[in-house]
């Protein structure tokens, strides 16, 4: 069973996840997680491997996530250590002398008119709440000439991560608005949506592009991808497909 859309505008103030929601990171921040942990002789996790981690939660930290796969792996190094690991993964995301990082691979998922109206109806401003360390959010939002937009950014060397409701309650607060369920939280994992409902927010999913792909080669509706149902158990007012264009009608009108 799925979310069904609120009936009536009722959003005030717009939050963001990064990664899967505005950024494209398939072929970045997941290539990278996939690579770190073969790197380290764990080949046995796979693309449907990282989505089981993230669809049971307390995932929000890929370098953690990393060496966590690689340590119940049985093909995996059982004596890798954090360090190691992030190390290993910041190459490959970042990139080297000798090889170019997958950051550069990624892609804007909305348009900048869905953007710019979200913006409009957000009033106290926008937020981002994201586990990635800052340099690599503001990088983005450069990169990606979304600056302008978010006032507010959490990231990773901000406190608590997702599923903890820190982040929200913190970005709520540097907006000066109130926790509650006028200010929504926009995510594709259930450890935004957990974040959210805990902060006492809404949770809205999203359907990363790459499930949405899955999806229809199944001829299914991609709320039926395991991550949209998961976010749909954990309290998501609904999931809505990559871009999120329907997002403004759920908003008020500015």
């Amino acid at each position: 069973m799925t979310s069904s859309a609120p009936t009536q505008p009722k959003y005030k103030t717009v939050l963001f996840d990064m990664d899967g929601v505005l950024a494209e990171v398939s072929k970045s921040y997941r290539a990278a997680i996939i690579l770190t942990c073969h790197h380290y002789g764990a080949k046995s996790v796979t693309d449907d491997v990282v989505t089981e981690w993230k669809i049971r939660g307390n995932a929000n930290c890929d370098w953690t996530l990393s060496r966590n796969l690689i340590l119940d792996a049985k093909d995996g190094r059982n004596d890798v250590t954090l360090e190691e690991v992030t190390e290993t993964f910041e190459n490959f995301y970042q990139g080297t002398e000798q090889q170019s990082g997958l950051y550069k691979l990624e892609t804007l998922i909305p348009t900048r008119e869905t953007l710019t109206e979200l913006r409009k109806r957000s009033k106290a401003g926008m937020g981002i709440v994201t586990g990635r360390p800052r340099s690599d959010c503001m990088k983005f939002l450069k990169d990606m000439d979304l600056e302008e937009f978010f006032s507010v950014h959490h990231c990773a060397e901000d406190g608590p991560k997702k599923p903890d409701p820190f982040p929200v309650q913190s970005v709520c607060k540097q907006l000066g608005v109130e926790a509650d369920k006028t200010v929504v939280l926009i995510g594709d994992t259930p450890d935004d949506i957990r974040a959210a409902v805990a902060a006492g927010c809404s949770g809205v999913g999203v359907t990363t592009p790459e499930a949405v792909v899955q999806q229809e080669a199944k001829g299914e509706s991609h709320t039926l991808a395991p991550m949209s149902v998961a976010m749909t158990e954990c309290g998501a007012d609904v999931i809505l497909p990559p871009g999120f264009a329907e997002l403004v009608d759920l908003c008020e009108e500015a």
